[in-house]
């Protein structure tokens, strides 16, 4: 996406600035980052712009990876038994406390994301744009971007604060999701579809990643006609299709393309630009990584029982083959398998990652679709047969919930569901002790409030059990 690329570097390191010169996590000051620059000469797409920035931060790269899979049964920590990676060990293990960098990291980088949406918001409302469609579009961006960070935190860590409401008392979930639904009902109102973009701005939130968004997030909140709605209004768009091949849809040249609904803008106009590190962590150790977040034995045994081997594939990297590239795996890594997913052709180790990072597919918006018709008490075939289909699986008639689960674990490993998939179908605690792991029913189905968070506002409530 060129505004990643040519307009948001010169505000995101400012921008970032909010994130370690801030003291207080949840509350953002409207000049705050830009103490070099006069206010005024800051465009309202600038400002949207540095949102969109926040997606690139090292939080994605690391503490983003072990609170969605490495705590997984889709992934073990990896890099070398004695590196910890600050607290991907415990996060791994599950038993990780309220002190976690993890938590703390994603806590509060979600939140400042949050703030500056809501400052980007004010200030183009206010900037005096005379041309209404171009304001909305900008807004509705905003408003896109911020109710993803607040389902994030929902989804997350349960009850939490609205920024605009009060920056310690946590609201009941139920508010924080009608808040979200709000803005996407807003978004979808003032974004363009996707191909009504011109080419510069292609990667920016649409129609579409609103509609898709709010599927979801209906389906989060077991509101499962409207989920099936929703998902309907992207399929019937005819703005996306299944990509023919999925072992490219994590190919540079794949970007953007016809399966993208929403995804993280990483590729620069030079090599090994992009979110920070993202490839570099995830890398095969001793060749051009540091070896975290592995694809777990348990990962591989469920694409080998259903007989995915394309989606293994594409998704596992194993020790002496030959990627796509050409790239030819060293025989004796430190680990048995690593994350394909994040693997980057042009970046070779790079601390910074020449690679856009997907988060909403065309595919996915089908398994809700089928998910929710199941749950309505309809057949789910028809979508759950075409994600299917396109990697040689044969149909299943009259899926139940658990063959659109089990689809939808092995369709999105390593795109950072898998967590909370388990925890919202009840699944964790099962799925985690057949991974040798303790899942404590009234306590993991929600991360501990950063204990950083409670000393800075001691009146702030921890959730149970920790």
């Amino acid at each position: 996406m060129k505004i990643i690329n040519k307009s948001i570097l010169s505000i995101m390191a400012s921008a970032l600035l909010l994130v370690s010169c801030n003291e207080d996590f949840l509350d953002v000051d409207k000049t705050d980052g830009y103490e070099a620059a006069d206010t005024e000469t800051v465009t309202p797409e600038q400002m949207v712009n540095g949102v969109y920035g926040y997606l690139t931060d090292w939080t994605y790269a690391f503490s983003y990876l072990g609170v969605t899979e490495i705590i997984s049964d889709n992934a073990d920590k990896g890099s070398s038994a004695s590196d910890t990676g600050s607290d991907k060990d415990v996060l791994d293990n599950l038993t990780f406390t309220a002190s976690a960098s993890s938590v703390l990291g994603v806590w509060q980088t979600w939140y400042k994301t949050i703030g500056r949406a809501t400052i980007s918001i004010d200030y183009t409302e206010n900037y005096g744009i005379t041309d209404e469609s171009y304001k909305n579009r900008l807004i509705g961006e905003a408003k896109f971007l911020r109710a993803l960070n607040y389902f994030w935190l929902v989804r997350s860590f349960g009850d939490v604060p609205l920024q605009h409401i009060d920056y310690v008392i946590r609201q009941p979930k139920e508010d924080v999701y009608a808040f979200i639904e709000q803005d996407l009902l807003d978004a979808i109102d003032a974004l363009p579809l996707k191909s009504e973009y011109d080419s510069e701005d292609l990667g920016r939130a649409t129609k579409g990643a609103a509609q898709a968004l709010l599927s979801k997030v209906y389906l989060y909140e077991e509101k499962y006609q409207e989920a099936y709605d929703m998902a309907n209004n992207v399929i019937n768009s005819g703005e996306y299709s299944l990509a023919a091949d999925y072992s490219t849809l994590w190919h540079a040249d794949t970007e953007n393309g016809v399966e993208s609904i929403f995804e993280v803008q990483g590729r620069g106009e030079s090599i090994a630009h992009g979110v920070q590190q993202y490839s570099q962590t995830q890398g095969v150790r001793g060749q051009f990584g540091w070896g975290f977040n592995i694809p777990s034995q348990n990962l591989l045994d469920a694409f080998n029982e259903e007989g995915d081997e394309i989606r293994r594939d594409a998704t596992i990297i194993f020790p002496g083959e030959t990627l796509w590239d050409g790239t030819v795996i060293i025989s004796n890594p430190e680990n048995p398998m690593y994350s394909e997913k994040a693997y980057s052709s042009a970046n070779g180790g790079a601390e910074d990652t020449d690679k856009n990072v997907r988060m909403l597919r065309y595919a996915e918006i089908l398994l809700i679709k089928a998910e929710a018709a199941v749950e309505l008490g309809m057949d789910g075939s028809e979508p759950l047969n075409q994600v299917r289909e396109r990697v040689n699986l044969d149909d299943i008639s009259n899926p139940t919930l658990e063959d659109i689960w089990k689809e939808r674990r092995l369709e999105l490993a390593f795109e950072h569901d898998r967590w909370f998939d388990l925890v919202r179908t009840g699944q964790a605690s099962d799925a985690m002790a057949a991974d040798g792991k303790t899942f404590v029913t009234g306590k993991h189905e929600l991360f501990p409030i950063p204990n950083n968070q409670l000393i800075q506002t001691p009146e702030m409530e921890q959730n149970p059990g920790w």
